[in-house]
């Protein structure tokens, strides 16, 4: 019982270690063989420029050897005294060669040493900086996008979401796979490794702040808890979940998912419409693609619409959302159009368009 009970604690506190990985947005560094080879160059040019000035007031200075001061000499001292190793076998006698050791050999040693432990100064503050970098995350972030799930269904809905101005600063990936993760940060978004269906994994990724969020995951019943998870530590926030099979979609709702997309289910009738009508498929296929052709939107009544008919509007006017229902553009009730109405059209691609852009 008691070894159990130390595993039951080691396997938490391995499963708290990898919930407690952020990873933020990686910075455009160099490589770090191009860094050493860098430093290397600029160390070789302090100690040749010491050895310069050591060779034009040779006269200055004076060894105990042989009381001459050759060039090998002038390689010799640079060499100790850049390292400040310092034998005193050759010192400066001459003012001139004193003032040049005060005024420029120090200044080149304390660069020379400056490059020589730069490496080990750059790891020892890099720590410092990442939790720095990470506590101002945390400040400024909310009402941003959490996406459970970075495949291919995950980074669709990504992409369709930054087509429509939502900035990368303002979204977070949650995802079990570390190297899932790396790619995310690669390519400037912040990420969170570890299983959604814990909350102590969304409160890492700030999810109580959160606006919108997206499950995009592999399993439905992994959808599910997320879904689950989510809504007990944000009731506010909009949940978008896709599942495989549609017998799942109502468990979804119950969860509390806002909007369900069956991704088999679309995909075959997509697959069925373009067998149908090839054309037809194609249109559908550019309406759910973002930035291309025509756009599906969602969007405000403006002042001068209220009032009119629905297709007395300058868009092509899909259905009228009017509080909790959803009115088709031929339904009777559709128009006249309120104040409170939210239109869903057709509009030509980089039109500007409301967050609330519903293609993809």
């Amino acid at each position: 019982m008691k070894q159990a009970g130390q595993d039951a604690m080691a396997r938490r506190a391995d499963e708290a270690l990898v919930a407690r990985r952020v990873t933020l947005p990686k910075r455009v560094v160099q490589r770090p063989l191009r860094q050493v080879a860098r430093r290397l160059l600029v160390a070789l040019f302090v100690m040749c420029l010491t050895v310069l000035l050591v060779w034009i007031d040779r006269e200055g200075y004076h060894d105990n050897a042989n009381e001459e001061v050759d060039f090998l000499d002038c390689v010799y001292y640079a060499t100790v005294t850049l390292s400040t190793t310092g034998y005193g076998d050759i010192v400066p006698y001459s003012d001139s060669a004193r003032l040049v050791n005060v005024l420029l050999i120090t200044p080149l040693r304390i660069v020379f040493l400056i490059i020589l432990v730069g490496t080990t100064l750059e790891v020892l503050t890099e720590r410092t900086r990442e939790e720095w970098r990470l506590k101002r995350w945390r400040k400024n972030v909310r009402d941003h996008t959490v996406v459970v799930g970075f495949g291919t269904k995950g980074r669709s809905a990504l992409q369709t979401l930054l087509a429509t101005g939502l900035a990368k600063e303002q979204v977070v990936i949650v995802d079990p796979s570390a190297k899932v993760i790396d790619v995310a940060a690669a390519e400037g978004l912040t990420g969170v490794v570890g299983d959604a269906t814990r909350s102590d994994v969304l409160l890492r990724a700030e999810l109580p702040r959160a606006r919108q969020i997206v499950v995009a995951t592999q399993r439905d019943d992994t959808a599910v808890l997320v879904t689950l998870t989510a809504r007990q530590l944000n009731r506010s926030a909009k949940i978008v979940a896709a599942v495989r099979e549609e017998e799942n979609a109502p468990l979804l709702r119950q969860s509390g998912a806002d909007a369900v997309i069956t991704s088999a289910s679309a995909a075959g009738r997509l697959l069925g419409l373009s067998v149908l009508s090839p054309s037809a498929g194609t249109v559908m296929e550019d309406l759910i693609q973002q930035g291309s052709g025509l756009d599906l939107i969602e969007r405000p009544v403006t002042k001068p619409e209220v009032g009119k008919g629905v297709r007395e509007t300058e868009d092509l006017v899909v259905s009228v959302l009017r509080g909790h229902r959803l009115l088709a553009y031929d339904d009777p009730h559709a128009s006249p159009l309120q104040s409170t109405d939210r239109l869903i059209t057709i509009v030509r691609a980089g039109r500007a368009a409301a967050p609330t852009g519903l293609s993809g």
